[in-house]
């Protein structure tokens, strides 16, 4: 009888549980058993370990043999248990020292032909690993750079099995040529999130750079509405006709946004991992993720869900980053509401029959929407021929909780062929912006440097109220609004943070009258004496 013993990572949403892989030889008729609540994936990893195996070069054992992944009771699902399973299986028959895999995490599919292969959510399963303990730890070698920005935890990236056994064994490791890794598909053509933006650590293209601010004509209210919304993370709708420029704004804030701390780097990396969607070449994400799904997007695709344990859906793929929707109003009112529970936590918890997972949702929510259903309510020539019933249908998809959750609600004009003809004559450029949101952001964590929070649009409106006060007077037009029912309690504290904001990209010390009265205008569409989106001095 042959007893050995290896360790994996089962991933439930973007944590990882260790678990370890067992492996029982005994006389009897040869058979393979792979017990611990196993997906159709994972079982189906018997016959690829058996052909991995004896392509490797190592007899496989005639015996009874037993494979149990504990603690049973976790659900496992995926083809990255299929290294640990070989090891495990050549360590019980003594191919391999059983003392030598113990305290070995390993993670990795495996070929028919003994290639190991990656899989997704290497960095969690490995954070995970590091926070049980474990300091050693095998995978593909594609997959060793994610690996290795676990601190503290020595990572071997492998070819094939082959490599692995001479490795284990103290034998001369084989030469295998590397594995050619299937071209993703253009994220920029196909809608899916934009981990970082396209930029990742190396030197990047010019098509790699986002969209700079520069290129947008006129529309002076919305570009500072822009930074407001990137200096303290609001939440914003642009409204306007078609072709006023409401997409070439939303698709700019994240060149505005600063980049990624170490930890949220990590946090945002663990998450495309899990979803396959780190590109190429960039283990780590150091840019806030860019997110547009379709407006046909079920509410399973926005929050997270599908067969099984749920996936990471558009809220988590934006994670500190933007969740544009285009056309918000032609989402269904059901996938739109969905949104309302992560805006105010950060995260989502999705239930499904294979169990219930909290997945991390911290995105900055950018919408764009027409007027009415063929965008022309309003304009000069009065071409609208929308009925009032159609539009009123048109507009109730934005229901009322999720636009009271919405910080700064703008109104996008046309822009005018002056306008259009002064282009790239004044108009700043990303880079400047993006300073201005830089010194606001500093200016908000060093205030919040003793609490849980780092931006204005985190903290409750409670402490708004009692901790850090505005100046004496300047809510009198907040309270007005808010005795005439134009406000909810939620509104005015959505205020009180817009202004905060408004005082740090100004530099003041709290907000005045002025900061208060534009976050009002901000958020209702009414003018309080600012001009062009810029509080008086």
């Amino acid at each position: 009888m042959g007893f050995a013993r290896t360790c994996s990572v089962a991933l439930v949403g973007v944590e990882g549980v260790v678990v370890e892989v067992q492996a029982d030889l005994e006389p009897g008729v040869a058979a393979f058993t792979l017990v611990g609540l196993p997906d159709k994936s994972l079982t189906e990893s018997r016959d690829r370990v058996r052909a991995a195996v004896v392509n490797a070069g190592a007899e496989w054992p005639q015996k009874k043999l037993t494979v149990g992944l504990s603690p049973a009771s976790v659900p496992k699902a995926g083809s990255g248990f299929d290294l640990a399973v070989a090891c495990a299986v050549l360590g019980a028959a003594e191919r391999i020292d059983p003392r030598i895999l113990a305290d070995i995490v390993m993670i990795g599919e495996l070929g028919l032909d003994g290639r190991a292969r990656p899989v997704r959510g290497v960095l969690p399963a490995v954070l995970a690993a590091a926070d049980a303990g474990y300091h050693q730890v095998v995978v593909p070698e594609s997959a060793a750079a994610e690996a290795s920005l676990v601190p503290g935890v020595s990572v071997l990236g492998v070819r094939s099995l082959r490599q692995l056994i001479a490795v284990l064994t103290d034998e001369p490791v084989p030469e295998e040529d590397e594995i050619a890794e299937p071209t993703r598909p253009d994220p920029f053509l196909t809608g899916l999130a934009v981990p970082g933006a396209g930029l990742g650590t190396g030197s990047t293209t010019a098509r790699d750079q986002p969209p700079d601010l520069a290129d947008v004509a006129g529309q002076h209210l919305a570009r500072a509405a822009l930074e407001v919304a990137a200096a303290g993370r609001h939440h914003v709708l642009f409204k306007g006709p078609p072709g006023a420029g409401k997409t070439m704004l939303a698709e700019r804030l994240t060149g505005l946004l600063p980049p990624l701390t170490p930890k949220e780097a990590l946090e945002v990396t663990a998450v495309h991992s899990v979803a396959g969607t780190l590109a190429p070449g960039q283990p780590l994400v150091n840019r806030p993720p860019y997110c547009a799904p379709h407006h046909s997007a079920t509410m399973a695709s926005l929050v997270g869900g599908g067969t099984g344990l749920p996936r990471p859906g558009a809220v988590s793929l934006a994670h500190h980053g933007v969740l544009f929707m285009d056309e918000a109003a032609e989402f269904s009112a059901k996938a739109l509401d969905a949104l309302r529970q992560p805006l105010e936590s950060g995260h989502v918890v999705v239930a499904r029959a294979a169990g219930m997972m909290r997945l991390p949702a911290r995105f900055l929510m950018a919408l764009a929407a027409n007027p009415c259903p063929c965008g022309r309510y309003g304009a000069a020539d009065g071409g609208c021929e929308c009925r009032a019933s159609s539009i009123r249908r048109y507009r109730a998809r934005l229901s009322g909780p999720l636009m009271d959750r919405v910080d700064l609600r703008v109104t996008v004009e046309p822009v005018t062929r002056s306008e259009l003809l002064r282009l790239h004559t004044g108009a700043e450029p990303s880079a400047v912006v993006a300073e201005r949101v830089r010194a606001a952001r500093e200016r908000a964590a060093a205030r919040y440097a003793d609490t849980p929070w780092t931006t204005n649009s985190e903290v409750p409106g409670h402490e708004l109220r009692t901790r850090w006060q505005v100046a004496p007077g300047a809510l009198g037009r907040a309270e007005e609004d808010l005795e005439r029912g134009l406000l909810t309690a939620r509104g005015l504290d959505r205020v009180l943070r817009v202004a905060w904001t408004v005082a740090d990209l100004a530099g003041r010390d709290r907000p005045e009258a002025a900061d208060v009265d534009w976050a009002l205008e901000l958020r209702t569409g009414v003018r309080r004496g600012t001009v062009l989106g810029s509080p008086t001095p």
